[in-house]
């Protein structure tokens, strides 16, 4: 009788064993949320010690984490940047370095039409997040191409509820006919519907609705908002906020507050889930707020969206991770969008050093302090003849209509004071090296046609000053 229970009781007992080991490995594995703001500006948020805009949430946030000073995006615009950011590549090695919004930016784009898009044979953060065993989902704004082929359920998440376009209205459309299919909202695969509410709350309780189902396993969630994008429109229970704010000014701290707002919920949804302890939550934005179009601030930067001046290219940077990273504290050298998918994938028990043609590196090593070494000792930037390079502190930003410009970003972090005459070696220098990584390059596949040469360099005129501190 023993004899026959025994091998039923070891089988039992290896199963429970399994299942058991599974659930641990699983459990150490930190769930990751990425927070994701558009186009919104550098000063704008209490913990940059904004005068008026309010971002309690977000600001509490940074107080639980690191707080990164000089955090880059890799493109001035919102496309190329999160196609930088979702691939872990700088976004020009794969010709994605022009076109931002498909249709609208140029008759080359209208004829590119859904051609434009992330390139289908590159891994994405989804990807890479599945392969380390997470449930993952989109919410918001998808931007990486309209095609079927570019959906995110086929470039490596498991859930989508947005919009495949960069902008759309933030209130629901009466009539779908009266705009592109891009700018409806979907659940999954072509499952139209539109929102009820106001967007950015729908983002949100969609956001804690996958958290909630997702609970039991690993999950990244990357929650997408479009604001602060255009076209302003505020939440109507924040329309009587900020009465001392005038104009778009006014309506983008109440958007900016709807969005901190929806931030709060989805943490206070991991706190009532008592997950908070082992969820890795970033916030970050897509590129420099564009200033005239929608209010923002960039202060203490020149520069704005579709700039290379600090302005256009540094953003809001916050990484919290409890019991991993000190809270309240400032890391103060470069790191990068492209750092995200390393620092993730080395979060989960990956290692990032067997992924190939990753530009980052995992930023964990130097935010709890194993590192002392910069993190990026050279940053490159590039769209079409325009460019810039970091390298150290010294920035060069290359025009395609005048000399090129030289800064010391440790003493001038405004960029006010060209310095390229009276360095003439470190230009050569940094000429030289930004030549060499643009021979890596592939030649880009969708540029713009701009009507007015020199746009970008006039555009970098109109914001050569950084704007007052209480803007």
């Amino acid at each position: 009788m023993v004899g026959g229970w025994l091998p039923v009781a070891v089988i039992a007992f290896f199963s429970l064993f399994l299942v058991s080991t599974s659930r641990c490995l699983a459990a150490e594995k930190p769930n990751i949320v990425l927070l994701f703001a558009d186009d919104a500006g550098y000063g704008d948020f209490g913990f940059h010690n904004s005068r008026h805009f309010r971002t309690p949430h977000l600001d509490a946030l940074a107080k639980s984490g690191v707080r990164l000073t000089q955090f880059y995006v890799t493109g001035a615009t919102c496309g190329p940047s999160r196609a930088g950011m979702l691939s872990g590549r700088y976004q020009q090695r794969f010709g994605y370095e022009e076109i931002n919004v498909p249709g609208i930016m140029s008759e080359h784009s209208k004829l590119l039409g859904d051609e434009m898009g992330l390139r289908t044979e590159l891994p994405t953060m989804g990807n890479y997040l599945q392969q380390q065993g997470y449930r993952t989902a989109v919410f918001g704004k998808w931007h990486m191409g309209v095609a079927d082929r570019y959906h995110p359920l086929k470039r490596g998440f498991d859930e989508f509820y947005g919009f495949r376009g960069g902008a759309r209205s933030f209130y629901a459309y009466d009539n779908r006919d009266s705009t592109a299919r891009e700018n409806w909202i979907e659940r999954g695969f072509e499952g139209y519907q539109e929102h009820q509410g106001y967007l950015t709350n729908a983002i949100a309780d969609e956001a804690c609705d996958f958290i909630q189902r997702s609970k039991e396993a690993p999950f990244f969630a990357y929650v997408s908002f479009n604001a602060v994008h255009t076209p302003m429109q505020a939440d109507p229970q924040d329309k009587a906020a900020f009465p001392d704010l005038q104009g778009e000014r006014r309506t983008a701290a109440q958007m900016m507050l709807s969005m901190d707002r929806a931030c709060g919920q989805i943490i206070d949804k991991l706190n009532e889930l008592k997950l908070a302890d082992k969820t890795i939550v970033v916030f970050t934005n897509d590129n420099g707020g564009p200033m005239d179009k929608n209010g923002s601030s960039n202060y203490p930067f020149a520069g704005v969206k579709g700039t290379q001046l600090e302005g256009g290219l540094r953003v809001p940077g916050v990484v919290a991770w409890p019991g991993k990273l000190t809270p309240g504290t400032i890391y103060q050298q470069p790191l990068s969008t492209l750092d995200l998918i390393p620092t993730f994938v080395a979060a989960a028990g990956g290692d990032p050093a067997t992924i190939e043609n990753l530009d980052g590196v995992n930023m964990l090593p130097y935010l709890q302090g194993d590192s002392e070494v910069r993190p990026h000792p050279t940053l490159h930037w590039k769209m079409e003849t325009r460019s810039a390079i970091r390298e150290g502190d010294w920035k060069l930003i290359r025009y395609p209509d005048r000399p090129a410009e030289l800064f010391d970003l440790s003493k001038d972090p405004s960029e006010q004071n060209d310095l390229a005459a009276a360095n003439p070696e470190v230009v050569k220098e940094l000429f030289r090296k930004q030549f060499a990584w643009e021979l890596e390059l592939q030649r880009p596949l969708f540029m713009l046609r701009r009507a007015e040469e020199g746009w970008s360099a006039r555009r970098a005129d109109q914001f050569r000053q950084p704007p007052a501190e209480d803007y």
